[in-house]
C-alpha cells in the first residue's frame, strides 16, 4: 500500500513539473503576448497546484498542510486575476497580436450596463 501511495505522490509531482515545463516552453516559443500569457497562466496554475498537492501529502503536521493550502489558494486566485489584468492592459495599450492568431474583440460588443458608464470606448 505504501508503494502505491508513493507512486501516486510521484505522479502528482511529475505531472505538476510537466505542466510548469510546458508553460515555460510556451513562454519562450509562442509568438505574441496574448498566446504567451494564455500558456503560462493555465500551465503555471495547474502545475503549481499539483506540486503543492504532492507536498501536502508528504509534510508531517497539520500546520504545514494549512500553510500549503493557503499558498494554493493564493496561487489559484491571484494568478488568473493578474493574467486578466495583464491582458486587458495590453489590449487597452494596443499591443499587436499575430494576425493568424484567432482573436475575438469582445470589448467593443455591447454588454448590459455599458450605457451607465457614459463612454463609448473602453480606451476612453
Amino acid at each position: 500500500m505504501k508503494l502505491v501511495w508513493e507512486l501516486f505522490v510521484c505522479f502528482l509531482l511529475w505531472s505538476g513539473l510537466f505542466f510548469i515545463f510546458v508553460g515555460t516552453v510556451g513562454l519562450v516559443r509562442l509568438p505574441d503576448l496574448y498566446t504567451r500569457m494564455h500558456a503560462t497562466a493555465k500551465c503555471d496554475t495547474l502545475g503549481t497546484g499539483l506540486v503543492l498537492l504532492a507536498l501536502m501529502t508528504q509534510v508531517g503536521g497539520f500546520v504545514e498542510v494549512v500553510k500549503l493550502i493557503i499558498c494554493a489558494a493564493f496561487v489559484w486566485s491571484i494568478n488568473p486575476v493578474m493574467t486578466h489584468l495583464i491582458g486587458s492592459t495590453a489590449y487597452i495599450r494596443g499591443t499587436e497580436y499575430v494576425p493568424t492568431t484567432f482573436f475575438r474583440d469582445c470589448y467593443h460588443d455591447p454588454y448590459p450596463g455599458r450605457e451607465d458608464l457614459r463612454r463609448e470606448d473602453v480606451n476612453a
